[in-house]
């Protein structure tokens, strides 16, 4: 049986409360995510997979207008307490067509920390170059290839489905690993003209209050971000 695309119950909340102030994703991926993003205002834009609403309560207060949709009960029920009304919130199951969403309807597309735990990946860019308008960016973030080398070693090509333990919590998470080269093959396939690549570094606030956290990931990849455009 295939495992679930989303974070849900206990997983869900685990993530949700660790969002917050994790090295990982408040410190690296979303800094990082949010300046590729640039100037927002005024620009409609959908996250996918928007986990406990983190990406999408940033943008709605540099003035976008957000649809979030995510496959998670469990993390939508924190995404909406975050939001507090600022941004069209929807459950949606993300190896579904986008059917809510007519055919250029936004400006830009955040998926982050997501692409990766899609089994119909080619399904969901295609259903987002069909939603975003002419000369619109989709962000994109993943797990690092070498980051997975170093963790669960093997081949470094292998596009193996792992379990990543979560610290002593007895949870962990599911997605695929891949090489950089199915990852950005299967995005330029999709249609899509990549503007920016980069491996984020975590900002100099994580050094206040983790420099041991802050020392490791800025000597190591842990996550991989890259700007696109649809023709």
């Amino acid at each position: 049986m295939n495992q679930p695309t989303a974070y849900h119950d206990g997983l869900g909340d685990f993530f949700a409360k660790h969002a917050d102030t994790s090295p990982y994703n408040a410190y690296t991926d979303r800094p990082a995510m949010l300046r590729l993003a640039g100037n927002v205002s005024g620009a409609e834009i959908l996250d996918v997979g928007c986990g406990a609403g983190h990406y999408a309560a940033e943008l709605s207060a540099r003035g976008a207008r957000v649809v979030g949709i995510e496959g998670s009960a469990t993390l939508l029920r924190h995404a909406q307490a975050r939001v507090n009304g600022d941004a069209e919130l929807l459950l949606h199951n993300l190896e579904e067509p986008l059917d809510f969403a007519a055919d250029t309807s936004f400006d830009g597309v955040v998926c982050a920390l997501v692409y990766e735990h899609i089994r119909n990946r080619m399904q969901l860019l295609g259903e987002l170059r069909r939603v975003l308008r002419p000369g619109g960016w989709l962000l994109v973030s993943t797990t690092h290839p070498t980051a997975d080398w170093r963790h669960f070693g093997g081949s470094y090509f292998s596009h193996d489905w792992r379990d990543l333990p979560l610290g002593d919590s007895k949870l962990s998470i599911h997605y695929q690993r891949m090489p950089l080269e199915t990852f950005l093959g299967e995005l330029l396939a999709a249609g899509f003209v990549l503007e920016q690549l980069i491996e984020p570094r975590p900002t100099d606030g994580l050094r206040e209050i983790d420099e041991a956290a802050y020392d490791r990931l800025h000597r190591a990849p842990s996550f991989l971000a890259v700007k696109l455009r649809r023709p």
